[in-house]
This record gives C-alpha cells, structure tokens and sequence, in this order.
C-alpha cells in the first residue's frame, strides 16, 4: 500500500486514484489546529489590530504642525478645506485636527461641523464641567501643550477620556488641535 502523504492513504478508503480524504484523526487534528489558529488570532491579531487604529501622541504632535505649516504656507482657506475634509490628511486612524482662532470661534472640524456655527466656545464646557475651549486658548498662548477633558470618540455620543496637544500657528491669532482617547 502506497502512502501518499502522512495519514493519507488512497486504498485503505477505497477511493479512487488521485483523490484524498483525510482520515478522521487527521479531520480532528485539522479542527484542533484551526480552533488553536482562532484563538491565537482572536488573544494577539485583533487586540494589534485596535491598537493600531488608535492614534498616538507623536502622531497628534506630527499632524497639528502639519496642519500650521499649511496654514502658513497655503493659507487659511486652504488648510480649512483641507482639515474639513472627513478623507483628507487630518483624519487619521481615531482622530482629526481640528483649527480655531484665539477668541474660541471653531474655524475647521471634520468631524463636528456644528462647532463651526457658533461665534465662540469659550463658554462650552465638556460633560464634568471643564471649560476646554477657554483652556485651549490659554495654551494656545503659550504657544503649545495638552489639555485633558472628556469628549464623545467619533461617531459616539458617551463622552470618553481625551488628552489634545494645542499648538498655536506661528505668527498668527489660530491655533490647532488632536487629541488621543484613553
């Protein structure tokens, strides 16, 4: 009798030339690789997978400055079209640029368009009280840092833990922000 591969074997099952099935130890030994499989992709893949899709603290850093080096070179037109854009460069894994002037008027937000409707935030505070946007601006004017507060993640309504790095636009009255949730 002629084994083909390890545990296959053409003749024992009567099957015809070229056909192979495996035997019912190689089929459990087939489920207990693909059950081991799983659970090595469900314990290491996927939690790497969310950690990948969260947005970093040098990436905020990065794209706030890139965000003030359009301003400055581009304009103020343009870098609001572009930090508006839902699939533009400032919307990134989960999290966005945003851009506001000193006196709190929100100028560009992907992802809260109604922000841009007020003439300030100032007065805005987020669901423990904390007036952000007053922060921002002070922060603002010392040209850059964080503000921790709480803010609802995209496309949520609960708020969740945010830290946002503030970085003033060199020479100007703007400044942008983006921040990590925890």
């Amino acid at each position: 009798m002629a084994t083909i591969a390890k545990g296959f074997d053409r003749r024992a099952r009567e099957l015809p030339p070229g056909e192979l099935t495996p035997s019912k130890e190689e089929e459990n030994e087939m489920k207990k690789f693909f059950v081991a499989t799983l659970v090595l992709l469900v314990c290491v893949g996927i939690p790497a997978l969310v950690l990948a899709e969260s947005a970093t603290k040098e990436e905020c850093i990065t794209k706030s400055k890139e965000a003030a080096q359009m301003v400055q070179e581009k304009g103020l037109d343009a870098a609001i079209a572009a930090i508006n854009d839902k699939e533009g460069p400032f919307v990134w894994k989960d999290t966005y640029v945003f851009l506001m002037n000193m006196d709190g008027k929100m100028l560009a937000h992907p992802m809260s368009p109604a922000l841009l409707e007020k003439d300030t935030l100032l007065t805005v505070a987020d669901a423990n009280g904390k007036e952000l946007f007053v922060e921002f601006v002070n922060v603002a004017a010392q040209g850059e840092g964080w503000v921790d507060y709480v803010w609802p993640k995209p496309g949520e309504e609960t708020p969740s833990p945010k830290s946002t790095y503030i970085y003033q636009v060199p020479g100007t009255q703007y400044f942008v922000g983006a921040g990590i949730y925890e």
